[in-house]
C-alpha cells in the first residue's frame, strides 16, 4: 500500500512541475507577444501608439516594464528594484546571445555591464538592492522609436 501511495504521488509532482513548465513557458519574454497575464497592469499606449507598456512586480519586489509594438511584439524590457529580474527568463532565446556578449565584455565591473549584440542590447547596473537595467531588440524598435523611450 504504501508503494503505491508513492506512486500516486510521483505522478501529482510530475504533473505539477509539467504544467509549472509549460505555463513559464508561455510567458512573455523578448521577441514573444503580450498576452494578457495575471498580476499585470493594462498596456498603456505610447508614443502615439508606436509602443504599448504594461507594468508588473516580480517575486523580488522589483517593477518591470514591458514594451511592445502596437502588433504586441515585445520588443524591450526596463527594470529597477532591489533584486535582479531573471534576465534568462526575459530575454527567453536571446539569453545565450546575451551569455556570449557578458562572457566576452568581462571587465570584472560587478555594478554596471553593457552587452551589445547585434540581436539584443542589455544594460544593468545599480548598487546592491537597487538595481536597474534594460534589455532591447535593437531591430525590432519601431519606426521613430530609441532606446532614449525606453525608461
Amino acid at each position: 500500500m504504501p508503494q503505491i501511495h508513492s506512486f500516486r504521488l510521483l505522478g501529482t509532482l510530475a504533473i505539477a512541475v509539467a504544467s509549472l513548465c509549460s505555463s513559464a513557458n508561455a510567458c512573455a519574454q523578448l521577441g514573444g507577444v503580450m498576452a494578457p497575464r495575471a498580476g499585470m497592469s493594462a498596456p498603456q499606449s505610447l508614443l502615439n501608439g508606436a509602443l504599448r507598456l504594461r507594468t508588473s512586480t516580480d517575486a523580488g519586489n522589483t517593477t518591470i516594464n514591458e514594451y511592445g509594438t502596437s502588433s504586441g511584439e515585445i520588443v524591450a524590457y526596463t527594470w529597477q528594484g532591489p533584486t535582479m529580474p531573471d534576465l534568462a527568463a526575459l530575454l527567453g532565446k536571446y539569453a545565450g546571445s546575451y551569455r556570449a556578449g557578458a562572457a566576452a565584455a568581462a571587465d570584472g565591473n560587478l555594478h554596471a555591464s553593457r552587452v551589445v549584440r547585434p540581436d539584443v542590447i542589455v544594460e544593468s547596473g545599480g548598487p546592491m538592492r537597487g538595481y536597474a537595467g534594460r534589455a532591447w531588440l535593437p531591430g525590432a524598435l519601431p519606426p521613430g522609436v530609441t532606446a532614449d523611450d525606453l525608461r
